[in-house]
């Protein structure tokens, strides 16, 4: 592993009235430690999950492509919760990505542009544009050549355009570079198939204080288990979720 733990500075915050800031799950939390290559954030929408994921990368040095600042701000502490953090490494610091599916278009045209100088740029993401391959197969593509390298890896819900079948390879994906040792991710999903993902730890932001959590025991699991048991309650109308 590359990352060993994440404190916040909780004392610092400049405001507990605005988001990040006013979430609970960031006030009871000032350090955040990492024992496994690969590392999962779940909860429901709105708990802090993308946000601190997308903080951590920031205060890594890990550029967001396509992340372009607006000249208005509703609110101006939406993305400095990384000035209040620090990371710890393991050994020395190293390179990484952040993956988020909306922006992995803006990704692929880049490189397309770079390609016009220099062709080879598509020998490390599966030898041709990924702008010319469905969705799904270019995330592969872009996955399968990316994490080859050395680094830690930011990744948030990367489930959004693959299908079940790419979820499991990209499982593997996960499952066979972790245990080489040259890679770590972070990554948030609502996937029960990567939460599936052998010796991973998840993090379960719908708890106070931030916690760990078993695969059995998170709720995507249970409700998938539930539904595909007898999936009749569920779709019955007078049924509630």
């Amino acid at each position: 592993m590359h990352i060993k733990n994440i404190n916040l500075f909780t004392q610092k915050y400049p405001s507990k009235k605005h988001y990040p800031f006013n979430l609970d799950i960031f006030q009871q939390t000032p350090i955040v430690k990492f024992y496994s290559p690969i590392t999962f954030f779940i909860g429901e929408n709105g708990t802090g999950k993308s946000t601190l994921l997308k903080a951590i990368a920031l205060k890594c040095g890990i550029h967001i492509w396509g992340d372009a600042k607006s000249c208005y701000k509703a609110n101006p502490y939406s993305e400095i919760l990384y000035e209040f953090m620090k990371v710890n490494w393991t050994l020395d610091k190293v390179s990484g990505s952040y993956f988020d599916s909306e922006l992995s278009r803006t990704f692929a045209q880049y490189l397309d542009e770079w390609a016009e100088s220099d062709p080879d740029v598509f020998k490390y993401f599966g030898g041709k544009s990924l702008l010319t391959q469905s969705h799904g197969q270019s995330l592969m593509s872009y996955f399968t050549s990316r994490y080859k390298i050395k680094g830690v890896y930011f990744l948030d819900e990367p489930e959004t355009a693959l299908s079940p079948k790419n979820q499991l390879k990209l499982l593997k994906l996960f499952q066979k570079t972790g245990e080489k040792g040259h890679a770590q991710f972070i990554i948030a999903t609502h996937s029960p198939i990567l939460l599936a993902c052998p010796n991973a730890d998840i993090y379960n932001f719908d708890s106070l204080p931030l916690k760990r959590i078993t695969y059995e025991k998170t709720q995507h699991y249970q409700t998938y288990k539930s539904f595909f048991s007898d999936r009749s309650k569920f779709l019955d109308n007078r049924s509630e979720l």
